[in-house]
């Protein structure tokens, strides 16, 4: 292979090499050790004390498969240019800023430049809501990359026919290796030179799974069941097979912040692991064939229960559409982890939720699953299943307990196994109590927009609030 030519000035990527060794889960150890050099002098290029040579950027290549344009891309990590935007800010109009001085910063202290640069971004952040005539905090794109990934999903319906159609194909490939087992997919990665081992946390430093270029395996936590670990594998064959697909997606929008675009792509990804283990029309028929029945997916499946009621959410395939379902998680705080607007279901944008709904329940009584029928105050009525789950948060740490709901509307809800087994008594909850009119709740947390309360000096019922009738 030819060598590059000597660079005209010293290459100095330290903050990109420092991000690509935490993305490979390396220490500075292990990456010394795969390149043949020190671990000082890893250190030494990761703070820039040191510029990355043409032969170790080689090296860096040809080891972890990395495309060279893309390590080297100077517009991703050109931290002088980025800090010299900022500081023609003016707000420091009357500082004598020197460029060179400004580059030998950048180039000797990416740390602290990096520092420079999040102080001025949130100062700008802040700048601009004053100028709007709105808090600080109030919610816009930039500020809530969250809200912009959901709203970019729904938007779409959460329908993405090229992943589905190129996570159909691969999983046709990996049934076709032999006997229908959980093994199959790391079968078919062995077959492409990839193999898949279970490693102490030791080893795996805090990671579930890890992809190690160098020597091609996936490594997994070995504390992980046989459906985690399955999990884990599809998530890696859609981040690498649906790779470009995903990219494409991705890269199709104008997203506010990069963060925003790191959460489609990686809900993306879910989208294909889940479509390369539970392909769509086997399991569209499963899941009408078991009445939606999430134990028994989940046993045809091999995989957790939440990962089929993920994919439930999904169903959106035109002319085979599943149940429509409004799919929420929250942890035990009540805070929205992730969402799925859908159904017709009207969720709480700002403040909680009815506590009336039992996905607020759930939590005092782990694993089981609460059904319930909902009637919103305009007499809109939805079927509610809730339950709990945990997720692995380390070793020796308690797992993370979170609650996972779907909701769907009244007229569907025949066709779930879980509302023909209980009456069709709804219970009357509201969106919010800023937006729900119903004197008579007890559970009432704030009085309602427009109304006004009575004085409670001489009476005091049960209710929180009593209201004026104007």
């Amino acid at each position: 292979m030819a060598r590059p030519p000597a660079p005209s000035r010293p290459l100095y990527l330290g903050p990109r090499i420092k991000r690509l060794r935490r993305e490979l889960g390396l220490t500075q150890q292990a990456m010394a050790e795969e390149m043949g050099v020190s671990p000082s002098y890893i250190a030494l290029i990761e703070r820039n004390q040191r510029p990355l040579t043409a032969d170790l950027l080689l090296r860096l290549a040809a080891t972890y498969r990395l495309d060279m344009a893309d390590l080297a891309a100077q517009e991703r990590d050109d931290h002088a240019r980025r800090l010299a935007e900022a500081l023609r800010d003016p707000l420091f109009a009357e500082i004598d800023l020197p460029a060179l001085e400004v580059a030998d910063v950048a180039t000797s202290y990416p740390g602290i430049t990096e520092a420079l640069l999040r102080l001025h971004g949130a100062h700008a952040r802040a700048s601009q809501a004053l100028a709007e005539g709105r808090e600080a905090h109030a919610p816009t794109p930039a500020s809530d990359p969250q809200g912009e990934a959901r709203r970019f999903l729904a938007a779409r319906g959460h329908w993405f026919a090229t992943l589905e159609a190129e996570a159909e194909a691969l999983a046709s490939e990996i049934e076709a290796i032999g006997p229908a087992t959980s093994d199959r997919p790391a079968e078919w990665l062995r077959t492409r030179g990839v193999r898949v081992r279970a490693m102490p946390a030791s080893v795996m430093m805090g990671a579930l799974s890890r992809y190690d270029r160098h020597n091609e395996q996936l490594l997994l936590d070995e504390s992980l069941g046989p459906q985690r670990r399955l999990w884990q594998i599809g998530l890696h064959l859609a981040y690498t097979s649906l790779r470009t697909t995903i990219a494409q997606i991705v890269r199709g929008e104008s997203f506010a912040s990069a963060t925003a675009a790191q959460l489609v792509r990686r809900a993306l990804a879910e989208r294909g692991a889940a479509a390369i283990l539970m392909p769509y029309d086997r399991f569209a028929r499963a899941a009408e064939a078991q009445a939606y029945d999430l134990d028994s997916l989940a046993g045809l499946f091999a995989l957790e229960w939440v990962h089929v009621a993920r994919r439930l959410a999904t169903l959106a395939k035109p002319g085979q559409e599943g149940v429509p379902f409004f799919q929420v998680e929250v942890d035990n705080a009540g805070n929205v982890v992730r969402r799925m607007d859908g159904a017709g279901f009207p969720f709480a944008v700002q403040g909680g939720s009815c506590p009336l709904w039992s996905l607020h329940s759930a939590m005092q009584r782990p694993g089981e699953m609460l059904c319930q029928w909902l009637e919103m105050p305009h007499g809109e009525r939805f079927f509610s299943i809730a339950r709990t789950f945990d997720s692995p948060a380390g070793p020796g740490l308690p797992p993370i307990r979170r609650t996972l709901a779907l909701v769907c509307a009244a007229q569907h809800a025949e066709r779930l196994v879980y509302a023909r087994a209980i009456a069709a008594e709804p219970t009357p909850v509201g969106t919010t109590c800023r937006l729900c009119q119903r004197a008579q709740c007890l559970s009432r947390t704030q009085p309602p927009l427009g109304r006004e309360i009575l004085p409670d000096d001489y009476r005091r019922l049960a209710v929180p609030f009593v209201f004026s009738e104007s």
